[in-house]
């Protein structure tokens, strides 16, 4: 499988492909602008290498010593894996970390894990000295195909996710697709979600592949022959898709806004379920709600959500979250695509191609009621 480039838009490269891993140290040099290595073997920048306890043991001293045969000095910052670390206690320790360990506004954060390392590494990386560089080097295919794109950092507050953070893009996102073997059938579940996604936005063809891909389902043991065989070309889609949205609308005033599609029931039935609940499964039953609601009032046209439910179903996803619909609704009320008393919903006009149309917050309980 050959190694492809693709701009995200924003003036840094993705770079996907099997082996990164441990070509990082050059390609982060490359990244950097830093040139040769001088005599005394040190490029004078330092790193700071932040990941968690259970991607760190599996990547982290192989990741460390490709930055180091490279030149560079490396710090390395662990914290408990999972998304209930996802808070500014943990982005908090680490700046710290990053002072206590004299980092300067030359040196750098490189992010090796999935996107909640992503998301507090990069808020961490955009506050520390009002900013500095960061890489990302994603290990999840949620990360890969979706959240290490598009420059969104932060972390969850009580009052609700992603509520707190900054827009902030990365020097180089480095997508080593040999990662994909090590993760749990959930692991692909959750980021093969935000694929379907991205499909169903803006690429019919892309969406007609991943069906025929799927064939008649069989559950996430598909996903794996599918990733086998595609992982590099469905990343990059992803991203050229991805890459495009947000070069066009960095801070999500207008087109941005569709890469929510199923993410305003998603956000509540992750909070719902105190985030037991993985992201992207929660975004497969999102997605279904809102183009069962948006079919009934003639805004997605007739067999949409027929076509959807084939792929997302027989991939081994649940369809449905046992809550009440107003409890969903409330806790969506407070979500931050709410635009004072209205809330933008992303709907399929056809697989394809997705809009925007504006509910009140009051009425957001009747627009999903089918």
């Amino acid at each position: 499988m050959e190694k492809v480039y693709v701009n995200a838009g924003d003036g840094y490269d993705v770079l996907i492909g099997p082996g990164l891993l441990a070509e990082a140290g050059n390609r982060v040099r490359e990244a950097l602008g830093i040139g040769g290595v001088p005599e005394n073997g040190g490029t004078g920048v330092k790193l700071a290498l932040f990941t968690d306890t259970t991607v760190g043991p599996l990547y982290g001293e192989a990741v460390e010593k490709s930055l180091k045969e490279a030149g560079f000095t490396v710090v390395r910052y662990e914290y408990p894996a999972g998304e209930k670390s996802k808070n500014i206690e943990t982005v908090a320790h680490f700046v710290e970390f990053l002072a206590e360990s004299g980092m300067t506004r030359k040196d750098a954060v490189v992010v090796l894990g999935g996107g909640v390392a992503g998301d507090m590494g990069g808020f961490a990386a955009a506050t520390f000295m009002r900013g500095i560089k960061f890489i990302q080097i994603p290990t999840s295919l949620l990360a890969a195909v979706d959240s290490s794109v598009g420059g969104k950092t932060g972390v969850d507050i009580p009052a609700g996710k992603n509520l707190m953070g900054a827009f902030w893009q990365p020097s180089l996102v480095l997508c080593d697709t040999d990662v994909f073997g090590s993760l749990t059938e959930d692991l692909l579940l959750d980021g093969f979600a935000e694929v379907i996604k991205t499909a169903a936005i803006c690429d019919s063809g892309f969406f007609e592949r991943l069906e025929a891909a799927a064939g008649s389902g069989g559950g996430p043991g598909v996903l794996r022959s599918i990733l086998r065989e595609h992982a590099a070309d469905i990343v990059r889609d992803c991203v050229r898709i991805k890459g495009h949205v947000v070069e066009n609308d960095e801070r999500e005033g207008g087109l941005r806004r569709i890469l929510n599609f199923g993410h305003t029931m998603a956000h509540a039935i992750e909070k719902d379920a105190d985030y037991g609940l993985s992201h992207g499964k929660a975004v497969a039953i999102g997605m279904l709600m809102v183009t069962g609601a948006s079919e009934k009032r003639g805004l997605s046209p007739a067999g949409t959500l027929d076509r959807l439910t084939r792929l997302i179903s027989g991939l081994g996803y649940a369809t449905s979250w046992d809550a009440p619909l107003e409890t969903l609704c409330e806790i969506a009320r407070s979500d931050k695509k709410s635009r004072g008393s209205h809330i933008g919903i992303v709907v399929l006009e056809e697989i394809g191609k997705a809009a925007v149309t504006d509910v009140k917050t009051s009425e957001l309980a009747d627009f999903y009621r089918i």
